[in-house]
């Protein structure tokens, strides 16, 4: 395991604001779904589909990537990150470029989509330029730095193709449907599953007191990834055939998934805590999303894994990282010999529970809308999204909250 350097951890301004829009992004895909009722569910190239699943794949998961990148490669992977001071643009760039985005495929509005494939390229091309030039530079931990530049490289390939494929549809053109299914890999397997693969190396036997994969078994599976996707991808683009890509998705993410779920099989009960529970969640339905997917349920394999485990995955996450960061903060602002709440108490685990309960109940009401298309259920699911989102906003609020009230006392006692 990895020693934390905290003093070497960025301003936490830094990724709190990419983690903070999370929730924001959450409640903007329940609103989706209120608006077009059950017609985001139904059918893969409607314009409604598209702009949920870009609504959580950039604004929900994108946001939480961005931030938990920018806080973790310097605190455990000792990463000097680059041009911090851009930050602030570097978060508007993005959501910006997701929002057009999302507005443009919903409406069809080709200026929309051209800025908006214009902006996102630019945003993991930032990312990458802020982290790779670091992460080469760093010393030790061979297998995190190498999973998290494959993963940027992912998402940098993704977000170029998707650039490039909203620029089409802005010119008018029809898209290429077999370069969509490899865009879609990229992000899902190479972007997403990839950085919480390396990520979750170190932050699962920290937060979770599970063991770790063996180097080597991990190593192998990284390696089969970085190698096969791209051939899978070329073979799909030559030859139309989606079993192969369809095929390595559904592996490489269910191989991620069950080692999830057999690194926790020992932990005791007494510490299975809101985290590990709600990464068991995720993981799970992830890895339900995989033979759904080799079925060909395409449909069923999204809302499984874009919509529930891998944000269960990433919001778990965040109510670790948004309290660490807040108590980070009061290190450096509170005087030596005074002693700080710890980060636990800025976000008990009474409350994690609640968030986890909120998106257990929201979650299968999604998947019932997709089985059962009814416009009254697809809205119910919607509402119970916002809900949901709303829960884990305040709860990341709220560890903020107590927080800056913790350092008033102490200014105003000093």
């Amino acid at each position: 395991m990895p020693k934390l350097r905290l003093d070497e951890a960025p301003a936490a301004a830094l990724p709190l604001r990419f983690l903070l829009a999370m929730p924001c992004w959450g409640m903007a895909g329940g609103v989706l779904l209120l608006i077009d009722g059950a017609a985001p569910l139904h059918a893969r190239w409607h314009p409604a589909t598209l702009a949920l699943v870009h609504a959580w794949t950039l604004g929900v998961l994108g946001n939480a990537m961005f931030g938990s990148l920018l806080q973790f490669l310097q605190v455990a992977a000792g990463a000097e990150l680059r041009w911090r001071r851009g930050a602030p643009w570097l978060h508007a760039v993005f959501n910006l470029g997701a929002l057009l985005l999302v507005i443009g495929l919903h409406g069809n509005v080709h200026l929309l989509l051209l800025v908006a494939g214009t902006l996102l390229p630019l945003a993991f091309l930032w990312l990458a330029a802020m982290t790779l030039p670091g992460l080469c530079a760093a010393a030790g931990e061979r297998l995190l730095r190498a999973g998290t530049a494959a993963a940027l490289a992912c998402g940098v390939a993704t977000a170029l193709v998707g650039g490039a494929l909203a620029l089409l549809l802005a010119g008018g053109a029809a898209w290429p449907l077999a370069a969509v299914d490899v865009h879609a890999a990229f992000g899902v397997l190479g972007w997403m599953v990839l950085l919480l693969a390396a990520v979750g190396r170190v932050t699962m036997p920290m937060f979770q007191a599970t063991g770790s994969v063996p180097v080597r078994a991990q190593a192998t599976w990284l390696g089969g990834v970085v190698l096969a996707l791209p051939f899978a991808g070329a073979w799909h683009l030559a030859h139309r055939d989606d079993v192969l890509l369809s095929a390595l998705v559904a592996l490489g993410g269910a191989g991620f998934a069950l080692a999830v779920l057999a690194l926790q099989w020992p932990v005791p009960k007494g510490r299975r805590h809101a985290l590990f529970l709600q990464w068991r969640a995720g993981a799970s339905a992830l890895a339900l999303a995989a033979p759904a997917l080799l079925a060909g349920q395409g449909m069923l394999a999204g809302v499984l894994a874009l919509a529930v485990g891998l944000p269960l995955l990433v919001g778990a996450m965040a109510m670790e990282i948004v309290p660490f960061v807040a108590w980070i903060d009061l290190r450096h602002r509170i005087p030596r010999g005074v002693r700080i709440p710890g980060v636990q108490r800025l976000l008990p685990d009474a409350r994690k529970r609640r968030v986890l309960l909120t998106q257990a109940l929201a979650a299968p009401l999604l998947v019932l809308a997709l089985l059962w298309p009814q416009a009254w259920l697809a809205r119910l699911a919607g509402a119970a999204q916002c809900v949901a989102w709303t829960v884990h906003g305040h709860a990341l609020l709220g560890a903020l909250h107590g927080a800056r009230s913790f350092a008033r006392s102490v200014e105003k006692a000093a």
